[in-house]
């Protein structure tokens, strides 16, 4: 099979290497796409914390496809059916999972594509915010989770504020429901303050990953409310201003999670949010390359190139 390998910062080399074969309790997948994470971005550049070249496949953790071969002893599963599943090695053309770590997909999602871990992602980070009907709601960056969170909160009756750097993403917030856009600047949290009558917001999602944007995000949170981290703060030490988080009170969530049958149980949401219509990711998927082209997947992932929201790996038949 052909699987990419990173083999330094900023090089991938696409490899013939044995496909696997699974060993019990064990499925193999054959995938048909993997979606590109924002995640991937440091390794690719490079830290003094990773090594290279990568094993096959590697990075690669939003996976989905066709299970078609079982090892001894797995029984929840059958050759022919559609999954998402959690790996670290879907780059490539086929991959491993134990059964513990897969999703059947509904068959009204017909071939559609499906991300699995970002969409679980948005599901249990919705679920960890508490948002309710009548909150004022901030999101803060708007990728492709922030766009989805906008969704999901809009649709349980919170009045969102979309805040990003650029016009196409607020356009997109726009088009999922955000009844207010502000360009993340610094003029920001002045307009969200004048918005809201001084009040500030009562649940605020941190989508970026970023310092500055952590900053305003706490800084739009109203007392006693729900500061909410979603985005992956991987580069660094970060700073915070701990007198205006005890000041106002505020209810820090970090929003990730590391349980298995979390990850599991909000790929079933998601899975589900999308196959009766709640959830509409298809609009998101910007950019759809081939295996041989994961470089410019990550770099445009890295360079958010104007209309850009998500790219996906999609294997070759």
């Amino acid at each position: 099979m052909r699987a990419a390998v990173i083999a330094a910062p900023g090089h991938v080399e696409i490899e013939e290497v044995p496909v696997p074969e699974p060993g019990p309790g064990e499925v193999r997948i054959k995938l048909e796409g993997c979606g590109v994470c924002a995640s991937n971005i440091p390794p690719w550049e490079g830290r003094e914390w990773f090594r290279y070249p990568m094993p096959p496949g590697n990075l690669g953790h939003e996976g989905w496809g066709v299970i078609d071969a079982l090892g001894e002893g797995v029984t929840e599963f059958a050759v022919g059916d559609r999954v998402a599943f959690l790996s670290n090695s879907s780059y490539a053309e086929y991959d491993l999972a134990p059964p513990g770590s897969v999703v059947r997909l509904p068959k009204a999602l017909g071939d559609r594509p499906f991300p699995g871990e970002p969409l679980g992602c948005a599901m249990n980070i919705f679920a960890r915010s508490g948002i309710r009907a009548g909150d004022t709601v901030a999101v803060v960056g708007v990728g492709f989770l922030g766009a989805l969170l906008t969704k999901l909160a809009t649709d349980a009756g919170a009045k969102v504020i979309a805040l990003a750097r650029k016009p196409y993403a607020l356009e997109v917030a726009r088009q999922m429901g955000a009844q207010e856009l502000i360009a993340l600047d610094d003029a920001a949290i002045a307009k969200v303050s004048a918005l809201t009558d001084g009040r500030f917001c009562d649940v605020v999602i941190e989508c970026t990953g970023k310092q500055k944007p952590l900053d305003v995000s706490a800084e739009l949170t109203r007392e006693r409310g729900r500061l909410v981290i979603a985005g992956f703060h991987q580069d660094g030490p970060r700073q915070i201003n701990m007198f205006l988080w005890n000041w106002r009170g505020l209810d820090v969530i970090n929003a990730h999670e590391r349980e298995n049958e979390v990850y599991l149980d909000g790929i079933r949401s998601a899975a589900d949010a999308v196959a009766d219509g709640r959830l509409s990711p298809d609009p998101l998927y910007t950019h759809s390359l081939p295996l041989s082209e994961l470089g410019e997947a990550l770099d445009m992932t890295r360079e958010r190139p104007e209309g850009f929201m998500k790219a996906l790996i999609r294997m070759e038949a």
